[in-house]
């Protein structure tokens, strides 16, 4: 499940376990909204991680290119 699915429906076990007295729903409810976060905590760090990581590795490989367009054209000019 996702996030905010995880979070929702925890939210609904928190409420129905408070309003009928079951603590165990009720901490259910809150173990899984927590599991909500948790999980949207780890996709924004591998988005993070992805951008920290691609960015170099993206211009990197776009002057590898430009580089060997360069080269190619040099080439053709002998």
């Amino acid at each position: 499940m996702g996030d905010t699915t995880d979070k929702l429906k925890g939210k609904a076990k928190e409420v129905a376990g408070a309003a009928t007295g079951d603590e165990g729903l009720e901490n259910e409810g809150k173990l899984d909204q927590a599991k909500g976060s948790l999980k949207k905590a780890a996709e924004n760090l591998k988005d993070k991680a992805k951008e920290a990581m691609g960015g170099p590795a993206d211009e990197a490989r776009r002057e590898a290119q430009k580089a060997e367009r360069t080269t190619d054209r040099d080439l053709d000019d002998e």
